[in-house]
């Protein structure tokens, strides 16, 4: 639960340094939004240094962002964070750990608005 309030903390007051603290260095990350915002057909961003320029371009594009967490669901070496993101959006992140407790694997669902 400590890991879902520092990263909910983060989002919410744009910390992208404290954002970025969650991630391992060799991180995965899949979400419709990547196809989105950039133009990418596959969806995924690897490493840290593309998932930061991504996170900058969300922050730019979505300047009013705000999440709302509802539930946290563990799992062996795992969390799911469901909440409410940019556009009243229902959202998901299944989230694989490494052994340091960094984030080394995302999936990002959304609902539609």
């Amino acid at each position: 639960m400590d890991f879902a309030q520092e990263w909910l903390h983060a989002w919410n007051t744009h910390d992208l340094e404290a954002i970025m603290s969650h991630y391992a260095d060799d991180v995965t990350f899949y979400s419709p939004l990547i196809r989105k915002l950039n133009n990418d057909p596959s969806g995924c961003i690897k490493g840290t240094a593309e998932l930061k320029k991504y996170f900058e371009k969300g922050l730019a594009a979505y300047p009013d962002l705000h999440f709302e967490l509802y539930h946290v669901l563990e799992g062996v070496n795992s969390v799911v964070l469901y909440y409410k993101s940019v556009g009243n959006r229902l959202s998901a992140e299944m989230m694989v750990l490494n052994e340091a407790g960094k984030v080394i694997e995302v999936r990002a669902h959304y609902k539609e608005a």
